[in-house]
């Protein structure tokens, strides 16, 4: 494995903690909802509200490969041809269906399967995104300064105590994240040469306000919002 490089970006809040609460007050009976019943705000409390910097790991990288595969080629040949020959191989055209033969004409074209081997190769860029607790996920992003906070090791330090590191080891994750993009998934296949060049490995932390609720019969919930992109989880 090729040294790739490392970064660390924490994303800046759009929401404020008042913000935040205007919109768990709003959405907070939700998670309590049924076919049958919606209970009223007053029946969901919130017990807890806070804000936590959660990692999510970004991988770069590219995945190369090389390999034979058998396939089958149809081809369209003339209705007086019933076989096709190529290099050693001898094959007869494809058997026609009962209803085929009682709707076709005399002088209707034929089909061959040809079963050959295709020589495959691969070379693509790939990015994905894992969780603090190493699953992959979607998530939209792209490097843009307005988005990022200036100085993201000193946030990190100042709120310690509300950080979300990986769970994974970075390592672990790049196994994922091969385990993610390498090709092929064919059973029929020999040869194969394949390569994963690790490009880059970003941890971006993610603001998120996260309240607990408790709603009708004590049942307990949870809501998350993420501040950098005013969304709910």
């Amino acid at each position: 494995m090729s040294e790739y490089k490392k970064s660390v970006i924490v994303l800046r809040k759009k929401l404020d903690e008042l913000e935040a609460k205007k919109i768990l007050e709003d959405k907070k009976t939700g998670p309590f909802k049924t076919l049958l019943t919606k209970p009223n705000k007053a029946d969901v409390s919130i017990s807890s509200f806070a804000l936590n910097y959660e990692a999510m790991v970004m991988i770069e990288g590219n995945y190369s490969a090389n390999y034979y595969r058998k396939a089958t080629h149809s081809i369209k040949v003339d209705y007086n041809v019933s076989e096709v020959v190529l290099g050693d191989g001898i094959f007869p055209i494809r058997e026609k269906s009962g209803w085929r033969k009682i709707l076709g004409t005399k002088k209707g074209k034929n089909t061959v399967d040809l079963e050959l081997e295709e020589h495959v190769f691969v070379d693509d860029n790939y990015t994905r995104f894992f969780n603090h607790l190493g699953d992959e996920v979607d998530f939209e992003f792209s490097y843009d300064p307005k988005i990022i906070e200036n100085y993201p090791d000193r946030i990190l330090q100042e709120k310690e105590h509300t950080v979300k590191r990986p769970r994974l080891t970075e390592q672990e994750v790049i196994k994922k994240f091969e385990s993610c993009i390498k090709r092929p998934k064919e059973k029929k296949i020999r040869d194969l040469d394949e390569k994963v060049t690790i490009r880059k490995v970003t941890e971006i932390y993610v603001p998120i306000f996260e309240a607990r609720l408790v709603g009708p019969k004590s049942k307990v919930d949870l809501l998350r919002i993420d501040a950098s992109r005013s969304k709910l989880l």
